[in-house]
């Protein structure tokens, strides 16, 4: 009996497999890429050449960023359960959220909102106001390390531009950062997934995407670090330093 649930995905056959009504034997292998391939699962379309250029730029910057809890986890997770690379893999992606490579989708929230907003100037000084009044984090805005400006973001609107994509959303980006910047009184940069969250939005794909696109771009990246770690052991030397210089100090038993 049928349940009455339907999927538009695909559908596995004995004599193939049916993938968004396209053959995966003679229309997709060997003729698209992964990224064309992610966007089409994606957004439902096969996307422009633009489209793909933007995607699989946004898909490289996140894919590795070194020594990040991620990779630590994968590590860690490698060292201790060698013979099982997807465990490591896994673990290392769990760590990904709303402070780590997810800041994409919440600042494409924002856009989505402000490009909707009859006087986008005014939804940026709010929305930065707003933020700010609670200690809120603004998503898109800051980095630890790459200060005063991070360098992914200027070459990620260079390709953005160059694919002819960037639009309403890029520039309201830049409002925003403008807004940032008269609130606190600095230049504070638009790190690398605010660049993201205004060119996927640009090239059709929904903010409920995004941090699943990060998944997918740093699963390649832990790829590298797990088959490393089996090298160096350096989830070890992690280990050591950790007992070395985070010492104990007991403290008082709590009482019942």
């Amino acid at each position: 009996m049928s349940s009455g649930v339907t999927t538009g995905i695909a559908q596995a056959r004995p004599e193939g497999v049916t993938i968004r009504g396209l053959d995966l034997v003679d229309d997709i292998i060997g003729k698209l890429g992964f990224t064309e391939m992610t966007y089409f699962l994606c957004a439902g379309v096969l996307p422009t050449p633009a489209q793909t250029r933007v995607l699989d730029a946004c898909l490289v910057t996140l894919m590795e960023h070194g020594w990040t809890p991620s990779s630590i986890i994968a590590r860690v997770v490698a060292d201790s359960v060698p013979g099982d690379a997807q465990i490591a893999i896994a673990a290392g992606l769990l760590s990904l959220g709303p402070i780590y490579a997810g800041t994409s989708e919440a600042c494409a929230k924002l856009l989505q909102a402000g490009v909707a907003a009859a006087d986008p100037d005014l939804f940026c000084f709010d929305t930065v106001r707003e933020l700010r009044s609670r200690r809120a984090p603004i998503p898109g805005f800051g980095h630890p390390l790459h200060k005063p400006d991070d360098p992914r973001t200027a070459r990620l609107l260079a390709v953005g531009r160059e694919a002819g994509v960037c639009g309403r959303y890029v520039e309201l980006l830049e409002r925003l950062g403008r807004a940032v910047d008269a609130s606190f009184g600095k230049h504070i940069t638009i790190n690398a997934t605010g660049a993201i969250g205004a060119l996927l939005l640009e090239i059709g794909l929904e903010p409920g995407v995004m941090r699943g696109l990060a998944v997918v771009s740093r699963a390649s990246g832990l790829i590298g670090h797990v088959v490393e770690e089996h090298r160096t052991h350096a989830a070890r030397a992690i280990w050591s330093f950790a007992e070395h210089d985070i010492p104990y100090e007991a403290g008082d038993i709590a009482s019942t």
